[in-house]
Formats: structure tokens, sequence, C-alpha cells
């Protein structure tokens, strides 16, 4: 497990450079004692590693931006990618003076991988009302739009992005869609409708677009609290929550959900995996990693993983057996902040 002595960490992201993997996570510190603190209290932390097991800290990527800043309250789940000799990260930001209940996403930039700056155009991205639900015109919670995953489409040669996010269609409890945006330079971005439609779920978090030799699949995590009532209806009783994975033959979809989550065969007692990604290790070669404890009540603050995984005739994901946790404390060799 990747786990720091001072420091919650949850959900993550990773770029690959050369022959180190880069990872990025959201992260805390203990001293809060109150898990349920964290989320108020997130930056950005980054570790790198040649073989996804031994981990070396750097200085943290992103912080929340000055008193009255967009962002100024807390740094959330973003993703990066590579081009033309720069790096670009997404990161989901939310302000004090909104008590951190509108969502927008924001843009930082990285000449050397370690050292990160963010653009002054920012946020880039914000939920568009002609698709996507937001606080006080449809519903009086928080408005989501969060959680970028970041690609290069190699169709129209444009950066797409995934979005947690809610449909303005059908009832609360099921509106969780996969909001979606394009861009030809990662700074002018067009919002487009959801990808996935509504009435499953709640909410989807933290998505992860994979094609693997198996086909293309979105990762993402939810509560059990998350099923709609016409989900639970249909299975029979409450869901349980985890990480979940939808399916399609084609990016436009439709993209259609499993029944279940994807399950460690060991460790169950470190809690449901949650906002687990995979991680291409070699040619063909995937492991999985997720934090453990969702809830706040058994909560750990560690990564799971990365676990060998297996994929079944029916295309399903599973962590395959024996592949049990260890409890890995990553190098500090730098300190410092960006």
């Amino acid at each position: 497990m990747f786990a720091l002595e001072d420091k919650w960490v949850w959900d993550f992201w990773f770029l690959r450079h050369r022959r180190e993997l880069h990872l990025f996570y959201l992260q805390a510190p203990r001293s809060l004692g109150d898990a349920s603190l964290r989320h108020h209290n997130a930056t950005i932390g980054h570790a790198v590693s040649d073989d996804a097991w031994d981990w070396k800290v750097l200085p943290d990527a992103v912080h929340p931006g000055l008193p009255g800043a967009w962002d100024d309250l807390a740094t959330w789940t973003g993703s990066a990618v590579g081009h033309e000799g720069r790096w670009y990260m997404l990161y989901t930001g939310v302000s004090r003076r909104e008590r951190g209940l509108v969502q927008r996403i924001g843009l930082a930039v990285s000449d050397d991988l370690v050292y990160w700056r963010k653009y002054e155009g920012n946020p880039v991205l914000e939920a568009d009302p002609a698709w996507y639900a937001v606080i006080g015109r449809d519903h009086g919670g928080d408005e989501a739009w969060r959680d970028p995953w970041l690609f290069r489409c190699e169709e129209d040669s444009q950066f797409h992005v995934l979005v947690t996010a809610r449909s303005r269609l059908g009832e609360l409890d099921g509106a969780g869609v996969i909001g979606q945006a394009r861009s030809p330079d990662l700074m002018a971005w067009e919002v487009l409708p959801p990808l996935t439609e509504p009435g499953e779920f709640a909410q989807l978090e933290v998505p992860q677009l994979v094609e693997t030799q198996w086909g293309r699949f979105i990762l993402f995590s939810c509560h059990s609290e998350d099923h709609s009532r016409e989900r639970q209806r249909r299975l029979g009783g409450p869901g349980p929550g985890g990480t979940f994975v939808l399916s399609a033959r084609d990016f436009a979809g439709p993209w259609l959900p499993g029944d279940c989550p994807v399950e460690t065969p060991d460790d169950r007692s470190l809690g449901a995996p949650y906002a687990g990604k995979l991680i291409e290790r070699g040619a063909g070669e995937w492991g999985f990693m997720a934090f453990c404890g969702a809830d706040d009540r058994d909560f750990l603050g560690e990564l799971l993983g990365p676990l060998p995984v297996e994929w079944g005739p029916d295309g399903g994901l599973r962590v395959a057996p024996g592949s049990g946790a260890q409890r890995s404390l990553p190098r500090r060799d730098r300190e410092g902040g960006a």
C-alpha cells in the first residue's frame, strides 16, 4: 500500500514519462483527527516510481489559491497529460465564498513534471446549464463538476475530458452522469452533452477511461446510497459501494454499468476499494489501485495496490486471487510546495 505517516491520501491519478510513473493524489493532514474534515483541507501531492511499488515523494503539485480565488478552499481530483514538451493538469477547485458547494475545473502547467503553475485564465471549465444541473436552479445541494479525466482523442486530434456531473433530467437520486468537454489546446473548452444517460446513480465519481485488449471501459465509483431507487428495484435491494465499470462498443455509447463493483479477494477488512483506477504496468499487464474505506468511519487514508487483475470471458474485471496488500512508506527525498 502507498501510505504517508503524516497525511491521509485518497483520490489519485498518474502520468507515465519515460520509465517513471508519476502519481498525483489528494492529501490532508492526519492531525485533523476527523476524516470528514479532509475534503476542505485537501491539496495535491506528488510521488514518482519506476516500478509502481517503491515511491519517492516530490514537492506538492498544487495548493489552494489565495483568499478570494475560485479555488481558495481546496484543490480536488484531476488528471494530467503531456503535450509538445510540457505537461498539463486539469484539477477541481472549490472556494470559501461558496462554502465548497460549486465545483469548477482549472488548469496547471509544468515544464519539468515537478513544479506546477496555475493558468492565469482559470477556471477553464464550468457546468453548462444547457446540459447539466446547477445549484439553486435545479436542486439545493452541490453543483457537481469535478474529477476530470483528461485524454487525447485520435479520431479528432483534440483533447477530451470526462467529468463527474449531474444531468438536468430525471430525479436527483438518478441524475448522476459522466459529463464531457473537448478542446484543441487545453485552455479553450467546449462543454458537450453527457456521455452517459441518467437514471442509475446519484453520482459517478472519479471516472477513468481505459482501452484494453478486452475492450473499452470507464471505471467510476459510488457509495451504497448513490444507487437510484429504480436501480435498487431492478437489482432487488440496496446496491453496494465501491468501484464499478461501464462498458460500450463505441465511445458514443450506450455505456452500460455492471451490477456489481470490483472486489479484491483479500483484505476485505480494509473496506470496499474506492476511486479505483487501472495502471498499465507493461504491455497488456494491468494493475488496480484504489483507496480503502470510502466511508469516513472506516477511512484509512492509504492507497491499495497496484494489484494484478483478470478479465472474465464477459469482459468483467476482477482483482486476481492471492494479490494481498503490503504496506509501504515512500521515501521523502525532497520537501516543498507549489
